[in-house]
């Protein structure tokens, strides 16, 4: 989803360097995957083409942090604004 992002912080040697992927645009989403050694994040599209994609040696990295956007919770929605679910309208 549009804003979705990942941080990547990465020993440097001397320093820490952090990068970042983000979804960019309103149906990407940005998936993640750890084989042989290799972090591999990638911004995806809906039918499953990968836009871009950052990798680093896993022994390197230091910290993988997934910020999902905040999603809204169906539960949370009402059928009519102003009045809660469940709620009898002749009462």
């Amino acid at each position: 989803m549009k804003g979705d992002r990942v941080e990547i912080v990465v020993d440097a040697g001397d320093t820490t360097r952090t990068y970042e992927v983000v979804a960019s645009r309103a149906g990407r989403r940005v998936e993640t995957a750890v084989r042989r050694g290799v972090v591999e994040v990638s911004e995806v599209t809906r039918s499953g083409s990968v836009v871009r994609t950052a990798r680093f040696m896993a022994t390197r990295v230091l910290a993988l942090v997934e910020q999902p956007v905040p999603r809204e919770d169906s539960s949370e929605r009402s059928d009519r604004p102003g009045r809660p679910l469940g709620e009898d309208p002749e009462s």
